[in-house]
Formats: C-alpha cells, sequence, structure tokens
C-alpha cells in the first residue's frame, strides 16, 4: 500500500497538484499545512481507501500509525516511509548555533 501512495504522489497529476501547493506555500510552515498538507492528505486517501482505511483524515492518519509501528522492524518500509514524508514535507534544517553551546565536546 505504501509503494502505491508513493507511486501516486509521482503521478503527472499529482505531480503538479503538490508542485502549485509548494508554490502557494512559498516554504512557510504555516502555508505548508494550509496547501500542502490536505492535498497530500488526498492523494493518500485515494489510495488507502481501496485497502479498508477511511477515506477520511482520520484514515491517513490510522495508515501513517500503521506505517509507523513497522518502521523499526523493516528496514524498507522505513525507507519507503522516509521517501513519502520527503514528498510533502520541508526538509528540516537546525538552526546554527555556536561553539559550545548544547553540541557534543570533542575529545
Amino acid at each position: 500500500v505504501l509503494a502505491e501512495v508513493i507511486k501516486a504522489f509521482g503521478a503527472p497529476e499529482n505531480a503538479q497538484r503538490m508542485e502549485e501547493a509548494r508554490d502557494n506555500a512559498c516554504n512557510d510552515m504555516g502555508k505548508m499545512l494550509q496547501f500542502l498538507l490536505p492535498v497530500a492528505t488526498q492523494i493518500q486517501q485515494d489510495v488507502i481507501k481501496a485497502y479498508g482505511f477511511s477515506s477520511d483524515g482520520e484514515g491517513v492518519l490510522k495508515f501513517a500509525r500503521l506505517i509507523k509501528s513497522y518502521e523499526s522492524q523493516d528496514p524498507e518500509i522505513a525507507s519507503m516511509s522516509d521517501k513519502l514524508k520527503a514528498m510533502f514535507l520541508p526538509p528540516m534544517t537546525l538552526p546554527p548555533h555556536g561553539a559550545g553551546t548544547g553540541g557534543v565536546a570533542a575529545s
């Protein structure tokens, strides 16, 4: 199911919808939630409903929790889960910090 969800994100019409949502969000986290997340949720709903998940936000949350529960047991699922997240979550960058402020001391 996870592989089918990833494949659905790659479909031309869905890729275009995601790109438009990304453009509208302008890398603003609040706007990502407003524009990108609903599109990503809809794409997932369209796939997972064929596998017994409800075709609403709750179905996507149940699917996500199920995937999370298998990530530690199966490296392939963990890899696919990371790939899926990268499709609709912006890359996380760590804020810059000076030497000696919360880092691990070199020995």
